[in-house]
């Protein structure tokens, strides 16, 4: 495993009380905004602070933007520095969904330059299974030193999609269930479908039963058969929102295969606008 990427209960255990150390919290429940706030007010790894999706890892929404648009870089900067991110201390992010929330911020501290960030693997549920301890105290504010540093390409907007609609060197990866992909049981966008032309690979199947990110090599190899030939930097990530596609850019990077990008606004910006296209069925 990638060190770098994954950290295990047992070492953050290890480590818990180490200023070099910062954890962060992203429990979240799209249907109840409130549930992940309130799991951590009454239990959380100890040390750990919480990043609302809605508040901490968004910005304010046009209605054009995407549900989850991306903060106001300033903004996010000044929360990481109250909580002590700084050059040199690893950031350890988790969640009790697989890691589908925490990815976010994952992937937003890795764009900004601060790549000493991982997943705690197995997540919350991991934590808390094996009988490791547990906190209800805020922790207090840590003064950081991060400077956002935005790492060009890592992203592609909606325009920069469409000019890769029918190209066949190019892969849109969606990371949806496949009933929403196809157009089916939508409950969340206004829209059902997909991007024209785009491929289903839903986050889960990262996963291995135990809620731990399968290994390296079996990531690699279905990442491989995925892609069909296309090289990871001709790859984006999409969902519904720009969240969970962060989940198969981490399992990619997981796997060796660096270099995709992030549509941050996803099908919810995508199918705002009436003159974009949209496909439904398995492809």
């Amino acid at each position: 495993m990638k060190a770098e990427l994954l950290v295990s209960t047992e070492t953050l255990a290890a480590r818990l009380g180490d200023p070099d150390w910062i954890v962060f919290d992203t429990r979240h429940d799209l249907a109840w905004p409130d549930k992940g706030r309130e799991a951590w007010q009454a239990a959380h790894v100890p040390g750990a602070y919480f990043m609302h999706l809605d508040q901490d890892l968004s910005g304010p929404k046009t209605g054009k933007n995407g549900r989850h648009p991306l903060p106001p870089i300033p903004d996010f900067a000044a929360r990481m520095n109250r909580c002590g991110v700084a050059p040199g201390r690893q950031v350890v992010v988790y969640d009790d969904g697989g890691g589908s929330f925490a990815v976010r911020l994952w992937w937003m501290l890795r764009w900004l330059g601060h790549d000493r960030v991982a997943l705690l693997d197995g997540g919350f549920a991991a934590w808390k299974r094996e009988s490791r301890p547990l906190d209800a105290a805020v922790p207090a504010p840590r003064e950081g030193r991060f400077e956002p540093r935005p790492a060009a390409g890592m992203t592609v907007d909606a325009n920069g999609v469409a000019a890769l609609l029918g190209d066949p060197a190019a892969k849109i990866v969606d990371a949806r269930a496949a009933t929403r992909f196809m157009g089916e049981n939508e409950t969340l966008d206004p829209v059902a479908g997909h991007i024209p032309g785009s491929h289903n690979r839903f986050w889960q199947h990262n996963l291995g039963y135990d809620g731990r990110f399968l290994t390296p090599e079996e990531l690699r190899a279905e990442f491989l058969e995925e892609l069909g030939g296309v090289s990871p930097g001709r790859v984006v990530h999409s969902c519904g929102s720009g969240v969970t596609a962060c989940h198969n850019l981490f399992a990619m990077e997981l796997a060796g295969l660096a270099g995709s990008r992030l549509y941050p606004g996803s099908w919810s910006e995508w199918c705002a606008d009436p003159a974009r296209p949209v496909a439904t069925g398995p492809k």
